[in-house]
């Protein structure tokens, strides 16, 4: 398992790092967090094709989709704001959580943020199992929500942290592999469940998210807090042992020093959110919001979610339309895989541009059979045209999986300095959480609306995020964290110009990065570049 390795610093200086068990195992510990929120985004669309669910809850859609194609438009009869509720309710939920875990990952540690995460977990999944009217299923799903926001503040922060530099971006891909593997189980279990006679089905694929659910709480207990969170929290002596630990070796020193060098510019600063918005701190608080938000306008999620009902809506019966989520969901657990193997080798500025190309071909290859074969009311789609759009599908989110789904949440944690690190990742799920909330909400209407034309939207955007990739993304594989804005940001074409700390508006004592060229406090305009 232990392999050796160094990470080297600008300074010529090389971490020693061997890949030990205990980084292994607490990444895997740690990445159930992805677990629990795949889970809830493959349940959801999942139960909301099912006639018993929909008959206690949501009779109205119930009576559309009874009723069948001659009332409503084939695309139409899903669009109901209550049952988008269902599944949106808790994206806003995990919005609002999200403030709360920046204050909490900050101030108790990464660790007891990863355990409150699987406590609402547990919570929510007892609501939602046990529900007896739409009120006690929300309430349920808020709770979850909370739950994904505590999680997906802390979970991807404690992977990059702990992980040695070389393997880093591999390891922090693991929360994404278990998002996918998370859909894919969801996927699964609905395909069970939708058999089950009684009409009961629906209760216990809600209830098996309390699967992945004790996992995260019991990975929480039993993983060590990051050498980071510890050192940031003054618990020094504590962190270096831990870092000897994690690191399989006492010559900590050197990483050791840098920590304690970041830990320090980190705490003068009083106001981490509004630190963010400072002209040196713009390069990654807009990568980072651009990145989510051309994570979610990728489609990607209006294809997960509501993958059931997608194809029951494209006239694939109600077990076919659930059997071919489940081979979605496989596509998208073998992709991520690719990207586990590739991100640290071939860099993440190639895997996004080459997603790029292929989603866009796709999605037009989608909207163009859709519009030709499928419409309001005729469901003619031949055994052939059928198979081409699963595989069409398929290739799209092969090529999401081994770029924009990782590499969107990979990205942001590992390019802030520590003094935004916990701000600047609230943002990120902040963002990514409503901008998911904006497409959930509006997913089924805008089906309703644009019909076909709907692959061609988000086609659209594909084209503008490969642009912004090409010229405004810089590549940061196998460049350690606390060593970002010097060899990143700072020689950066586009970049680089907001590294000029005598552009900015309140400037503190050394807090930008490294003293550079052994001069005071670096601010000697002659050292800039």
């Amino acid at each position: 398992m232990a392999g050796g390795g160094f990470a080297t610093a600008s300074n010529g200086v090389e971490f020693e790092a061997k890949i030990t068990p205990i980084v292994i195992i607490s990444c895997i510990m740690a990445a159930t967090g992805g677990l629990m929120f795949g889970y809830d985004v493959g349940v959801s669309g999942g139960v909301t094709a099912m006639p018993d669910f929909l008959k206690k809850f949501f009779p109205v859609v119930h009576r559309k989709v009874e009723a069948g194609a001659d009332r409503d438009s084939n695309y139409c009869k899903y669009d109901n704001q209550g049952l988008q509720l269902f599944t949106s309710s808790l994206y806003l939920a995990g919005l609002t959580a999200t403030f709360f875990a920046s204050y909490t990952t900050r101030t108790l540690g990464r660790r007891p943020t990863m355990l409150i995460a699987g406590v609402f977990f547990i919570i929510g999944v007892i609501l939602n199992a046990a529900a007896h009217n739409l009120a006690m299923l929300i309430a349920g799903r808020i709770l979850l929500g909370c739950g994904v926001g505590f999680a997906n503040q802390a979970v991807p922060l404690f992977l990059s942290e702990i992980a040695p530099t070389k393997i880093r971006g591999g390891l922090n891909i693991l929360f994404q592999l278990n998002v996918t593997i998370g859909i894919l189980f969801a996927n699964l279990v609905n395909y069970g469940t939708a058999k089950i006679k009684g009409g009961w089905g629906w209760r216990l694929s809600l209830g098996l998210a309390g699967v992945p659910a004790l996992l995260l709480t019991v990975g929480a207990l039993l993983v060590t807090e990051t050498p980071n969170s510890l050192v940031e929290r003054g618990r020094l002596d504590e962190g270096k042992a831990v870092l000897r630990k994690i690191r399989g070796t006492d010559n900590v020193e050197p990483e050791f020093a840098d920590l304690l060098e970041a830990s320090r510019l980190a705490k003068e600063v009083k106001h981490p959110f509004r630190n963010l918005l400072q002209r040196r701190n713009r390069p990654q608080l807009v990568i980072a919001v651009a990145l989510q938000i051309f994570q979610q306008c990728t489609g990607i999620n209006a294809i997960m979610f509501y993958a059931p009902v997608l194809f029951s809506t494209l006239g694939f019966g109600s077990d076919a339309s659930l059997y071919s989520a489940v081979v979605t969901g496989a596509v998208n657990v073998l992709s991520t895989l690719v990207s586990i193997y590739s991100v640290d080798k071939v860099g993440r500025r190639v895997l996004l541009l080459e997603a790029g190309v292929q989603m866009f071909f796709s999605q037009v290859v989608i909207a163009v059979i859709l519009g030709i074969k499928v419409t309001d009311h005729s469901q003619n789609l031949s055994k052939g045209f059928a198979i081409l759009v699963v595989v069409m599908i398929c290739t799209y989110v092969a090529a999401f999986a081994w770029s924009w789904g990782p590499l969107g949440w990979l990205i942001p944690s590992e390019t802030f300095p520590l003094e935004t690190r916990s701000a600047g990742q609230s943002v990120t799920v902040c963002v990514n959480l409503l901008f998911t909330f904006i497409i959930a909400q509006a997913f089924l209407s805008m089906l309703c609306h644009f019909k076909f034309g709907i692959f061609l939207f988000f086609s659209s955007w594909v084209l503008v995020m490969s642009f912004f990739v090409m010229f405004l993304l810089p590549e940061t594989k196998n460049i350690p964290i606390e060593e970002m804005t010097e060899r990143v940001w700072k020689k950066h074409w586009f970049w680089a110009r907001f590294m000029d700390d005598h552009h900015d508006d309140q400037v503190f004592s050394g807090v930008n990065g490294k003293k550079s060229n052994g001069k005071s406090n670096g601010f000697d305009p002659s050292t800039r570049l």
